[in-house]
């Protein structure tokens, strides 16, 4: 069971891909460390908001499911839960508005759940990348850092998203919500990307993401960077109320700042 657990958190393209966990620091980021820091090796990136544009797609899928199940919930409430566990949203509120004592409640999630899949996998069929993304991808993969992205979807939407824009061969692993047994802001997608990436070491590792949720499970990983962008639907205003170390608009801006004084 834990062998074919961590085999489902691994998205690694063909052998020899990736350097070896083990790379030895780069000048990419080597140039300005602190004396005595250990290197940055890992990147761990959210995905809708953070690499792929934000349009509104999600909560409003969500919305439409629940109403079409007839539960209301407004886009303000769940604009709170952005960032968090889809599966998680929808359990959640299929708890809460539903009164009926006969109804399974269970049963009515899953049914909510299926509803918002085909509606988000329709949405993000043609949800383009942020802009300078995959370039950002390549040239961090140029300077030696191992990326690992974060999403709270399911293994099936981003597989989808993955396959179609084919960056599986940028990442050396993807970490779902089907992975762990608690969403965002819990740590434990942080902790399964540096599994997979086998770097043990928080110190070494960089948690980007464009929601408040994102930054607390960062800042709850105790992780070196936390990193908000403002790609998505919260400002650096809103953002700032987190704990994080750095803001920025993109992460387009990720290969300059790791070149900086981190």
């Amino acid at each position: 069971m834990q062998h074919s657990r961590r085999q489902a958190l691994k998205t690694i393209v063909g052998a020899g891909a990736f350097p070896s966990a083990t790379i030895s620091p780069t000048a990419f980021a080597a140039e300005s460390r602190p004396s005595g820091a250990l290197p940055i090796r890992l990147l761990v990136l959210d995905l809708g908001g953070t690499t792929i544009q934000d349009r509104g797609d999600v909560p409003e899928a969500l919305r439409r499911a629940f109403a079409n199940h007839g539960i209301t919930v407004t886009s303000a409430e769940i604009g709170a839960w952005r960032g968090a566990s889809k599966r998680q949203v929808v359990r959640h509120f299929a708890q809460q508005r539903t009164a009926e004592p006969n109804v399974d409640r269970g049963k009515l999630a899953d049914a909510i759940y299926k509803d918002f899949n085909a509606r988000v996998k329709k949405a993000y069929s043609t949800a383009e990348p942020i802009a300078g993304a995959e370039e950002t991808f390549v040239e961090l993969r140029k300077g030696g850092f191992l990326l690992a992205t974060t999403t709270g979807f399911d293994r099936e939407i981003a597989t989808s998203i993955f396959d179609r824009l084919k960056w599986h061969r940028y990442f050396i692993a993807t970490v779902t919500s089907d992975d762990v047994t608690q969403g965002r802001p819990a740590p434990f997608l942080i902790f399964h990307a540096m599994e997979s990436a086998r770097v043990n070491n928080v110190s070494e590792v960089v948690a980007v993401g464009d929601t408040p949720l994102d930054l607390q499970a960062g800042s709850n990983a105790g992780v070196r960077g936390v990193v908000g962008v403002t790609s998505g639907a919260f400002t650096s205003e809103q953002l700032g109320q987190e704990r994080h170390t750095h803001l920025l608009p993109s992460i387009a801006g990720l290969p300059a700042l790791l070149r900086s004084n981190f």
